[in-house]
């Protein structure tokens, strides 16, 4: 049996990137029950219990030590069988994950965490883990956002940029170690290098950049 598709899905909390992301499974289950998402890291897991009450099934990949307060979250909202977990790790992406091919996948931050070579090959990957005409929503910290002050990276290439946050920012943002901020066509330059097909790139009003590509 079909399930119910949430009437407004922007009810959710979530941000502009996440919208759209839900905004496209509401277009994709009109032609498919079958649509599944990949999200990562899990945070606060809103996202992936908003999906999958739109009728996806979804896969949450972040440390292990997330997976007990996933798997609770999914059971007290009667969404067990439709929210699996997978331990992921941007600097060591898992060979398999429950789910792929995807019709979408999600990543909501830590892609930053690590040099951009590493980024741009853990994009390629999660690339291959899309179904033909799959999306990818990717959200960055952004260099002109507020973590840009101090910056000692801002003015590094692109591919040369990986260095600590001013340390007020580190301690404001608990962001401990270095990082790599992107500016909207850094952005850009890592989804088509990674051999993504570039729908639409943006900056939030907080500064950080988001995106979203087709696996071609």
């Amino acid at each position: 049996m079909t399930k119910n598709i949430t009437a407004n899905p922007l009810q959710t909390g979530a941000d502009e990137l996440e919208r759209l992301a839900l905004e496209e499974i509401v277009k994709r289950r009109r032609f498919d029950d079958s649509v599944t998402a990949l999200v990562v890291p899990a945070l606060a897991s809103d996202l992936a219990i908003a999906m999958a009450k739109l009728g996806c099934r979804v896969t949450v990949g972040d440390e292990a030590a997330r997976r007990k307060s996933l798997a609770d979250l999914a059971r007290t909202a009667g969404l067990a069988d439709e929210v699996a977990f997978a331990e992921f790790d941007f600097a060591h992406p898992a060979e398999n994950l429950p789910g792929e091919p995807f019709d979408l996948i999600v990543i909501r931050r830590g892609i930053c965490c690590v040099p951009y070579e590493q980024a741009r090959h853990a994009i390629h990957q999660l690339l291959l883990r899309l179904k033909i005409g799959g999306k990818l929503y990717l959200s960055i910290l952004g260099l002109h956002s507020e973590l840009g002050d101090g910056y000692a990276g801002a003015e590094r290439i692109l591919s040369e940029r990986f260095c600590e946050l001013d340390p007020r920012m580190a301690a404001k943002y608990d962001i401990p170690g270095p990082v790599c901020l992107y500016s909207e066509r850094n952005l850009f330059t890592l989804l088509l290098e990674a051999g993504a097909s570039v729908l639409r790139t943006f900056t939030s009003t907080h500064g950080n950049v988001k995106g979203i590509a087709v696996r071609v």
